[in-house]
């Protein structure tokens, strides 16, 4: 079957089957390799897209399941204003990750920065569960996603105050 969705932000159609999982498309047809599909079950975090604004593992979603539906990857997620305040949180607080869970961790800690702008340390490590690695201290975590958190806020409170 042909299906159709919006991929960071381009409408693209693809041929997928019933067994297809969207973290193949994403990778094998689309080549967006920010993503990994290594457990297959969902619980590595390796895989972890925006699918219609809510953060999934892509590698139990089927492919079918997106059409009509708008997908983010790491890829799309790195053009935006959220993914460098991410990204800018994370240096801030000193946080170096081991590479395997970095993608992961940026798509987790944007998805709650959207849900609860100032989220509780507890909420953070909650999160952060989604993307599950032992490089990083949890404390170092907590930090840079507060970090994140106060240069959002910043950036929408200039914007606003314009």
């Amino acid at each position: 079957m042909t299906i159709s969705l919006i991929l960071n932000g381009e409408d693209v159609s693809a041929k997928v089957r019933s067994v297809d999982r969207l973290a193949d498309l994403l990778r094998d047809t689309f080549h967006l390799i920010g993503l990994r599909s290594d457990c297959r079950c969902g619980r590595c975090g390796r895989c972890l897209v925006f699918l219609d604004g809510r953060l999934v593992p892509s590698c139990i979603i089927p492919a079918f399941a997106a059409r009509g539906k708008e997908v983010v990857t790491i890829e799309g997620y790195a053009q935006t204003e959220d993914y460098a305040d991410v990204k800018a949180g994370f240096a801030d607080a000193g946080v170096s990750t081991c590479g395997f869970c970095e993608e992961s961790k940026i798509m987790a800690a944007g998805a709650l920065l959207e849900r609860r702008p100032r989220p509780t340390p507890r909420e953070i490590l909650e999160q952060m569960s989604s993307a599950p690695c032992r490089c990083t201290d949890p404390d170092a975590i907590v930090k840079a996603v507060l970090a994140a958190s106060d240069r959002r806020a910043r950036r929408l409170y200039r914007r606003a105050g314009q």
